[in-house]
């Protein structure tokens, strides 16, 4: 059963579909896409029902208004957009019903960038290549390959209105995001490219998130970082968190819609569990590096993991 789902009344600054993304096909040229915060969109999705990479909401800075055509079961989670039911505040990483007629808004951002609004069913789009995910630089995904706007509405699968209760994530595993953040990175894999200072300097220094960062990517202000030789280098694929320094010595961190292969030296690699609060940092806001071991990326990975299995497995 397909519902009417909601109707956007007022288009956020960027609000599209998003899941875990569209994989298997970097090789041929098409970026995975899908969320900026994996961490946010799963607990969403677990929190009213659904399965963990089920497609949901994804606004930036700026919330969406809607009206609800039908009853539905809703959470938010991420980013802290003040979401409102009717002019009344609604709890972020808690699900929630809201009725047909009623309306739901955003106001101010008080932390984070990016708030994932799921929405119990899922939403009733079809998959490309296995993904929902809103790919804007070819349009294809999501609604149209588009970002929302006024008059779009968004249908819903039915028959997951069984969700009782009101199901919270615990405090402790709640994210809190800062607009100044220390992120743990991998070293290299070209970190022999750069002169030892630099690699000093890159653990040493912060830098800016500027306005020239989005899905791609986010460019960063600060101390530039000098190769021995030069910037260069054969191609190679581009992995989620690379932070890639081309010839101005600039730092330019990779992210969901990042392209699939780039020719300049990679100084390091944000460790997975970190990279959602990258995607928390509102241009402006600073970051920093701090390396660990591949064991630690791979052990804080594996404990992530586990929790959003057990969660999953709780909250069914």
């Amino acid at each position: 059963m397909i519902m009417e789902g909601l109707e956007v009344l007022k288009p956020g600054l960027l609000t599209t579909v998003q899941d875990l993304g569209r994989h298997g096909y970097q090789q041929f040229g098409l970026s995975p896409s899908g969320a900026m915060d994996e961490y946010a969109l799963q607990v969403a999705n677990i929190l009213v029902g659904n399965d963990r990479a089920e497609a949901a909401l994804e606004m930036t800075i700026m919330g969406t208004s809607f009206k609800m055509h039908e009853d539905l079961v809703v959470a938010f989670t991420g980013a802290d957009l003040q979401p409102h039911i009717d002019n009344v505040p609604a709890f972020m990483w808690k699900s929630c019903h809201v009725k047909a007629g009623q309306q739901i808004s955003f106001r101010q951002p008080i932390d984070g960038a990016r708030l994932y609004m799921s929405v119990a069913g899922g939403f009733a789009l079809p998959e490309v290549m296995g993904s929902k995910s809103t790919a804007l630089r070819i349009g294809i995904g999501g609604l149209d390959g588009r970002e929302l706007q006024k008059g779009d509405v968004l249908k819903v699968n039915g028959g997951k209105d069984h969700v009782r209760g009101k199901r919270k994530l615990i405090p402790s595993a709640t994210p809190h995001y800062e607009k100044n953040t220390t992120v743990r990175v991998i070293v290299g894999p070209q970190e022999d490219a750069f002169t030892e200072e630099s690699l000093d300097t890159f653990f040493s220094e912060v830098y800016k998130v500027t306005h020239q960062s989005d899905r791609m990517g986010y460019g960063l202000e600060g101390a530039k970082l000098k190769h021995k030789i030069g910037a260069d280098i054969l191609s190679d694929a581009i992995a989620p968190g690379s932070i890639q320094v081309p010839g101005d010595g600039k730092p330019i961190i990779l992210m969901a819609d990042r392209q699939t292969t780039g020719g300049y030296t990679k100084i390091a690699n944000i460790i997975s569990v970190d990279l959602p609060r990258v995607a928390q940092v509102p241009p402006g806001g600073t970051v920093s590096f701090e390396r660990v071991s591949v064991e630690k990326a791979q052990e804080l990975a594996r404990k992530q993991e586990k929790f959003l299995t057990q969660l999953a497995v709780y909250c069914k």
